[in-house]
């Protein structure tokens, strides 16, 4: 039986390519998992506005964090905390708390994509990258002042 594929399969082909497999293996496992389709003119057709709405659906979501990029960088999230001598702070600044004031500011930002290697411990200004897209982050600076300083 003839398929096209939706999705990589290891040992069976790439998404796209039509292959022939043995039709208790597409009936019974590619079709229903939604990993193939039966090589008709139809499925060809319904494969191919798949494929040209998911280019353009990448597209919109890639503008969109193009977008977000340019005015999260405008942004500068201030904290102010309790310090020590030499400006070390008690406690950090933590990967939730850039999240909790990103979204204060009305930015939808998922909190695993904040980059803080470690948490900020001093007082001063501190650039965090924040990945939006696969091909797009941006930068966003993170004031840290200190109490007494306020």
């Amino acid at each position: 039986m003839k398929v096209v594929l939706l999705e990589n399969i290891e040992g069976v082909g790439a998404v796209g390519q039509e292959v022939k497999v043995k039709s208790g293996y597409a009936r019974n496992y590619l079709i229903p998992r939604g990993l193939a389709l039966m090589a008709t003119d139809s499925s060809l057709k319904e494969f191919k506005d798949k494929i040209q709405a998911k280019i353009k659906s990448e597209a919109t979501s890639k503008g969109h964090a193009l977008k977000l990029a340019e005015e999260i960088e405008a942004v500068i999230l201030s904290f102010t905390v309790k310090t020590g001598q030499e400006g070390k702070l008690f406690g950090s600044v933590t990967t939730a708390n850039i999240h909790e004031a990103l979204t204060e500011k009305g930015f939808e930002v998922d909190r695993k994509k904040i980059a803080l290697p470690e948490p900020i411990r001093h007082v001063g200004t501190h650039d965090v990258s924040i990945k939006l897209y696969p091909e797009v982050s941006a930068t966003v600076k993170v004031e840290v002042l200190s109490d007494t300083e306020a």
